[in-house]
């Protein structure tokens, strides 16, 4: 029998439509995996991804532990549902950082003048949390700008990134600055992230996810001042400086694709 005869696709996985060779097949139901937990806005579960594609749950799990190991997708482990991995960064999914500081640029300068503190951008190059735009506060006091600066994991930035970053790409945190994996997941769950002096004593910040058309997370966007400027006595964030931090951050998501349809 001919390589072109071994094409039939299995009716249970409920894909019978055409029957194309086994390894095209696999790529097709992955874009279709991949397309779905997209289009989601967040995470799905097996269950939910199977039934979107058509796929037998098992045919599904499948694929996904492969893309999982490649990158394409990330699992919580709390939970077990799935959202996009920043191994697709690696094909070209990211954006030019000359884009991404000029699409956020209006937006990080309204967002320091509403609040007062000074704004800055941040993605990752390398592993590294790196800023890419930075927007002094509003005074008149001697400021150093900051970009191209290499932030630790334990700032408000930093966490951010981290918590939607994939554990697959080799990078480590500087020893004395990791996160906890529980923070990480408050903060992919809550979509934001504070810093109450562990980058610097008596200084905090607040930061939220910037996602591209994919629904990747491209960069983290925040704000940083004194801890009391920014949180209360009990210190949770400031109602009105969170919302304009994580309102300025869905409008650069916008401005980026994501949302659009």
């Amino acid at each position: 029998m001919s390589h072109s005869a071994h094409c039939a696709t299995n009716p249970s996985d409920g894909l019978a439509s055409v029957a194309v060779p086994g390894s095209v097949q696999s790529i097709e139901r992955a874009a279709a995996i991949l397309q779905v937990v997209a289009g989601s806005g967040g995470s799905l579960g097996v269950t939910d991804i199977s039934e979107a594609v058509g796929l037998a749950k098992t045919t599904t799990h499948s694929l996904l532990r492969t893309l999982l190991l490649v990158g394409f997708v990330e699992q919580d482990r709390a939970t077990g549902r799935y959202a996009l991995g920043t191994g697709l960064l690696r094909l070209g999914a990211h954006l030019d950082v000359n884009e991404l500081r000029a699409r956020s640029s209006n937006w990080s300068d309204a967002l320091a003048a509403r609040s007062g503190h000074a704004v800055r951008l941040a993605t990752l190059v390398g592993g590294e949390v790196v800023v890419v735009h930075h927007v002094f506060r509003p005074d008149d006091s001697a400021q150093v700008l900051e970009v191209g600066d290499v932030l630790p994991p334990t700032t408000a930035l930093g966490k951010v990134l981290r918590a939607h970053s994939h554990p697959h790409t080799g990078h480590r945190p500087p020893a004395g600055a990791a996160v906890s994996t529980a923070e990480l997941a408050e903060v992919r769950a809550r979509g934001w992230a504070t810093e109450q002096g562990e980058y610097e004593a008596g200084l905090g910040g607040l930061a939220a996810p910037v996602r591209g058309a994919g629904g990747l997370v491209v960069a983290a966007l925040g704000v940083s001042g004194p801890r009391s400027s920014l949180f209360d006595a009990r210190g949770l964030p400031r109602s009105p400086l969170l919302a304009m931090v994580t309102d300025a951050a869905h409008a650069v998501s916008r401005e980026l694709g994501h949302g659009s349809g």
